[in-house]
């Protein structure tokens, strides 16, 4: 998703800033809803996916037991949005493919899942947003894709790269990604 587009006029912030963004989802046609939130984000004002992982099949992490495998992957964005209209587009993008946030659907299965996990260098922490995304370094199934597109990225909070954070989880840097 390199093209670019004729109507990317910078909004909001000015100049275009770097982002990274978790992508997930566990119910319905997975794949396809990933898909297409790649491309609402793209099609978007003020946003350009300029990298993406592939696709990771993945355990759910808390929540009910049995609930489906997800597929996971992460986007490199350039945006000239500020981070919080940036996650009020992508909470927008959930509530379109039916997610519904709440207390009680917090760890639940998801049609579609969308975390900003680093805004160019802003640090964050009020009632909307935290970032960093404050378990960016523990998840596995955020490091793993996040390591296919920027494994050299240092993570702010610890200090390491993408790839350093995710061998000491005990993950080798290797993409696997799901199959088609």
């Amino acid at each position: 998703m390199t093209t670019a587009r004729a109507n990317d006029a910078p909004q909001r912030s000015g100049a275009a800033k770097r982002a990274f963004v978790a992508l997930g989802a566990n119910v319905g046609p997975r794949r396809a809803t990933l898909e297409w939130a790649l491309r609402a984000l793209d099609a978007s004002e003020g946003v350009r996916v300029v990298a993406r992982s592939s696709w990771h099949r993945t355990a759910p992490v808390g929540g009910p037991v049995g609930q489906p495998a997800f597929l996971n992957g992460a986007a490199e964005l350039e945006t000239s949005r500020t981070p919080h209209d940036l996650l009020a587009l992508m909470l927008e993008l959930e509530v379109r493919t039916g997610r519904l946030r709440t207390r009680a659907t917090q760890d639940g299965p998801r049609s579609l899942d969308l975390d900003l996990l680093l805004f160019a260098d802003h640090i964050v922490d009020d009632a909307r947003l935290e970032l960093p995304h404050p378990r960016l370094e523990e998840r596995a199934f955020v490091l793993a894709p996040l390591a296919e597109i920027a494994p050299d990225l240092v993570l702010p909070r610890c200090g390491v790269r993408v790839r350093e954070r995710l061998a000491a989880l005990g993950v080798p840097h290797e993409p696997t990604p799901a199959a088609p």
